[in-house]
């Protein structure tokens, strides 16, 4: 997982990403690649995420892609086959910790208590997505956890957006964020890339400000 989150810590932002058409996915990199952050996480949560990983290994081989809502033995499987670098969880299973060390799939599992962070350090799991991180105490939960898992490192998703992006950032215990905003699904079926740029490019703008196109 070090490398993985060596990776993420230098992104700052992962682009959690819901398609329809598996085809999407293809501008779509090419505007996240365009503005360095080439990175997404394609989540299960339609039929089309499996064929868009497999597209992305194919046309964009250096892009980190990972899979998400993966929340069962069988999507762990699919992502893998697939060529997902990781897999994200909205929950921490068991099952599908065994599931992805059996495909050899680093799993971030989500979390948003402290009886679930324990669950998943029994498992050699510092790296934690903090979901649904807004509704789950955002900010001020996550400095109360610094405390007791100093060791642990989160990817909060759910609730973040320019306007908060930063100040999750600034805290030691945040690798990186996860957002839906930069990537709006209705944005991606209309096929409005140029303000699916405009958002990207105001993101890594916030987080990267030192950096030129």
């Amino acid at each position: 997982m070090t490398a993985l989150s060596e990776q993420l810590a230098a992104l700052k932002i992962l682009p959690v990403i819901t398609l329809e058409r598996a085809e999407d996915i293809l501008p779509l990199a090419e505007i996240l690649t365009r503005h360095d952050l080439p990175v997404a996480e394609i989540t299960f949560r339609t039929e089309a995420a499996a064929q868009a990983i497999h597209l992305l290994r194919r046309y964009r081989p250096a892009m980190l892609v990972g899979a998400g809502t993966v929340i069962n033995r069988e999507r762990a499987r699919l992502a893998a086959e697939a060529g997902a670098d990781f897999a994200v969880s909205a929950g921490f299973n068991p099952s599908t910790v065994r599931a992805c060390r059996e495909w050899q799939l680093p799993l971030i599992p989500g979390v948003n208590n402290p009886s679930a962070i324990e669950a998943a350090l029994e498992q050699d799991l510092t790296v934690l997505k903090f979901f649904p991180a807004q509704a789950s105490g955002g900010l001020a939960m996550l400095k109360a956890l610094q405390g007791p898992f100093e060791q642990v490192q989160f990817v909060p998703t759910g609730g973040i957006d320019v306007k908060n992006l930063g100040e999750y950032l600034a805290l030691p215990n945040v690798l990186a964020c996860g957002g839906t905003w930069l990537v709006d699904p209705q944005l991606i079926r209309s096929g409005d890339w140029d303000a699916l740029e405009q958002r990207v490019a105001g993101a890594v703008a916030l987080v990267r400000p030192g950096r030129q196109d």
